[in-house]
């Protein structure tokens, strides 16, 4: 568990469309976490939390189909 893998997501996020896509459809950070945890990446709420805090990130997603503004560049 780490906010290492939080980062490493959000950056792979950023630079993939299908990953974004298929993050942002998740409603909770619960099933957020825990689809991460499915495709390597080990990490809690709390640790996401942290990291989001740190960039000056929303959770919130928004608009049709869903989106969030957490994804690193």
């Amino acid at each position: 568990m780490s906010k290492e893998d939080v980062e490493k997501l959000l950056l792979a996020g950023g630079a993939d469309k299908e990953i974004k896509y298929r993050y942002n459809q998740l409603e909770s950070k619960e099933k957020f976490v825990e689809a991460a945890k499915g495709d390597g990446y080990e990490f809690t709420v709390e640790e996401l939390d942290e990291v989001l805090k740190e960039e000056g990130l929303d959770f919130t997603s928004y608009g049709n189909p869903r989106c969030r503004s957490i994804w690193l560049r």
